[in-house]
């Protein structure tokens, strides 16, 4: 039976060195049962204050826990790596990278959240998780999923994360069915994972607002600066590429 495992990490910093020091997950099962991980793990790698600013986890938080590679979820996550099943998150690439730099090498079938969230609602004015848990009511619903589960939600934190997206996955799953009524839902969040999204607007600098296909127009220098200065998500930046090949 296939089994979906919604996962969010928290990390010592988010460059290459980094590495995982807590995790979240919920493992459901295709009759709805689930299985909860929240762990804490520890690092060779020092914390470094930014981070710390996100997720409040601190040095003496992971001192004396085992290395994430030797925890339940990792373990366990090992047994359930084949194609049937679903890996999903909230910018997966991100997740999936912190994993194969403790040795996972994925065989699951992938789905992520925010990029399908940008495709199924694309007039939202932002697809960060937290912006979703109040543009689209999830809070009104987490509560009693929390209590269900055991669960503490926390912002930014891993298992508070999975609890939020878990409700967002069913937002998704709905929107996918109203559109694509004749397709099953999780093969086409796959598909659109797979899929870059064309951004209609910026979210954020001088231009946020204006739509990008007018700022090519207009100052397609700023647009050339973004692409060689600036660390892009991969939307945005195939968004921009594709933007000055018509200018």
């Amino acid at each position: 039976m296939t089994k979906y495992v919604l996962f969010d990490t928290e990390t010592t910093g988010n460059q290459e060195e980094d590495r995982v020091i807590q995790l979240g997950a919920m493992v459901v099962g295709a009759k709805g049962e689930v299985e909860v991980y929240d762990e804490l793990c520890s690092s060779t790698v020092e914390i470094k204050i930014e981070a710390m600013e996100v997720h409040n986890i601190t040095p003496d938080m992971i001192e004396g826990k085992e290395p994430f590679n030797t925890t339940k979820f990792y373990n366990d996550l090992q047994g359930l790596n084949s194609e049937k099943n679903y890996l999903i998150a909230h910018n997966i690439q991100f997740d999936l990278g912190m994993l194969k730099k403790e040795g996972f090498v994925n065989r699951m079938k992938l789905i992520d959240t925010l990029r399908c969230s940008k495709h199924l609602f694309p007039d939202s004015n932002y697809h960060r998780l937290q912006y979703f848990r109040y543009s689209l009511g999830l809070y009104k619903e987490e509560k009693k999923e929390a209590q269900k589960h055991n669960i503490v939600i926390k912002a930014h934190d891993a298992i508070g994360d999975v609890l939020v997206m878990k409700l967002l996955l069913s937002k998704l799953v709905a929107k996918v069915k109203e559109q694509y009524p004749h397709i099953n839902p999780m093969l086409k969040l796959e598909e659109l994972t797979n899929i870059p999204v064309f951004m209609k607007s910026f979210k954020f600098g001088k231009y946020k607002g204006e739509q990008i296909d007018d700022i090519a127009r207009s100052d397609a220098g700023y647009i050339k600066w973004m692409l060689k200065s600036l660390e892009l998500d991969e939307d945005l930046k195939y968004t921009l590429e594709r933007v000055l090949e018509n200018v």
